[in-house]
């Protein structure tokens, strides 16, 4: 298995923070300092990071239905409650993927899966998200062209890929896109307050009937839908040391999109 690879299955990130770990020489293989990004990982090798052994988990993924008032980090220095508050003790070291802001609610995925983690948020890979959204007044549907072709709003050009009317203040709205606080900026911008925005789908990913601040781990139909393929769970590698040397690989290969 590919070194970065390795290192984002264990939960140290993308594979591109894991290649800008590996660069920054933090990496040890049975002894040996690393800096090859292209180094592949065998069975028995002994890896360590910063000095500590370092273990392929096998992947986590688990879907929480974000209630209002929570915010989407680890820690927050103003002490307010985070979406890891909701979560039991064993996964407290995932990582969300995406955000939701504080007054919003739904679907949050969160994983150690680097690599999925990275598919879902790169714009390239254009992962569709559905929203709910409430307004504080009637929606004009002559605004829908405008909202389709796009707006620009702080953090670029904003644009729906679908909007559909479900009642004279509630919208369905689908988007590629990440921009922060996009939805709410968008309509802000068309003179509308958005009272109240829940996240419904995540490419083919919804959950209609999980309570608010409850959690579940996906399923391998679900996970399959978001990577595209059936995944095989991975074998723990062994953290006993070995004398043996990693086997390197000169041949180029083509870096991830950062996430």
């Amino acid at each position: 298995m590919r070194l970065n690879r390795f290192l984002a299955a264990a939960g140290l990130g993308s594979r591109r923070s894991c290649d800008a770990l590996i660069a920054s020489g933090a990496v040890v293989i049975n002894g040996h300092k690393i800096d090859q990004l292209a180094t592949q990982v065998e069975d028995g090798d002994d890896v360590r990071v910063k000095g500590r052994p370092v273990r392929a988990a096998l992947p986590v993924h688990i879907l929480l239905n974000k209630p209002k008032g929570f915010v989407v980090t680890r820690s927050d220095e103003r002490g307010r409650r985070t979406v890891y508050d909701l979560l039991p003790p064993e996964f407290s070291t995932l990582c969300h993927v995406g955000r939701l802001d504080k007054e919003s609610e739904g679907l949050l995925l969160l994983t150690n899966d680097g690599a999925l983690a990275q598919k879902l948020t790169h714009p390239s890979h254009e992962i569709e998200k559905e929203y709910e959204v409430t307004l504080d007044k009637d929606f004009k549907p002559e605004d829908i062209p405008t909202l389709l072709k796009g707006i620009y709003i702080e953090g670029g050009c904003g644009r729906f890929e679908r909007v559909h009317i479900v009642t004279t203040k509630r919208l369905q709205v689908i988007l590629r896109q990440g921009i922060k606080r996009q939805i709410r900026l968008m309509f802000y911008s068309m003179g509308y307050e958005v009272e109240r925005l829940v996240r419904t789908r995540i490419g083919k990913l919804r959950d209609d009937r999980m309570p608010l601040g409850a959690c579940r781990r996906l399923t391998k139909l679900e996970i399959g839908s978001l990577t595209g393929t059936s995944k095989k769970s991975a074998k723990p590698a062994s953290s006993k040391p070995s004398s043996k040397r990693p086997r390197r690989v000169v041949k180029k290969t083509t870096r991830p999109h950062q996430a």
